[in-house]
């Protein structure tokens, strides 16, 4: 039986580290991306991380299949959280050579994202996740990319929806970030065609490439273009995995991926 639910995580702090810097400043991912959500989901079930190099952790082996939703929530500007620059000292003895590491890291303030996960009941790892979830349990401590910003959520904010499949047929908006397929990317850049979009006062568009899984072959992130935007998107608009969903009366959109 499958059972779409979400749940509000937040935290004082967040770095999802991006591997491409690394000389003079660390930053980090805005949004957090579907490897660290199913690291989350992994703490939170009790299942083992990164033991070998080269090897898959347990986690990741158990819930790379799920289709997750991500919203920003909390202070973030139009999908951006603020960011403080934190420098400590790294004594650790691998990352020195005759002298200390000075680190500087670009940490997201105050992050928070509605989770949302399609799951699989009848499966006993998914059915003990939720849960989990719904009773705010944990067997590991959850972090948001680093074991120093813990996360928190709270059971009074865990929803369960109504959904089925969307398929436009006028315009629409979509409540959750969402991942551009390369079709839409495409047209987007020629300005016609498979993301049209009908602008409006105060509309936002947030861009940002993000991992939505591993490139297995090669241990590497698998990188998206993804858009979180109050954009009205034309009955065109060519994305995968949307859902309608139903809470208390209330009806809007999401991406699943």
């Amino acid at each position: 039986m499958q059972t779409l639910i979400s749940f509000d995580v937040a935290g004082d702090f967040g770095f999802f580290r991006k591997p491409d810097t690394n000389d003079g400043i660390q930053l980090s991912y805005n949004l957090i991306h579907k490897p660290s959500v199913l690291g989350i989901l992994g703490a939170i079930a009790g299942l083992a991380g990164y033991r070998q190099a080269g090897v898959w952790p347990q986690y990741y082996e158990c819930l790379k299949h799920l289709r997750i939703g991500i919203e920003p929530l909390g202070e973030h500007e139009r999908g951006n959280f603020g960011k403080v620059v934190i420098t400590y000292t790294n004594t650790v003895g691998y990352a020195n050579d005759r002298s200390n590491l000075i680190v500087r890291e670009s940490t997201l303030l105050n992050p928070g994202y509605r989770l949302y996960l399609l799951l699989d009941t009848d499966n006993p790892l998914e059915a003990q996740l939720l849960e989990y979830i719904q009773t705010g349990k944990a067997v590991y401590l959850p972090y948001f990319g680093k074991n120093e910003c813990p996360l928190y959520w709270s059971v009074d904010d865990v929803k369960t929806y109504e959904y089925s499949d969307f398929k436009p047929e006028s315009g629409f908006k979509i409540r959750t970030a969402f991942v551009k397929n390369k079709r839409a990317a495409a047209a987007q850049r020629k300005a016609e065609g498979a993301f049209a979009r009908i602008l409006e006062p105060g509309s936002f568009a947030y861009f940002e490439e993000i991992p939505i899984g591993f490139w297995e072959e090669l241990h590497q992130y698998d990188m998206a273009e993804v858009a979180y935007s109050n954009w009205m998107l034309s009955p065109n608009t060519d994305l995968e995995g949307l859902y309608e969903v139903v809470h208390h009366g209330d009806r809007f959109i999401i991406q699943l991926f």
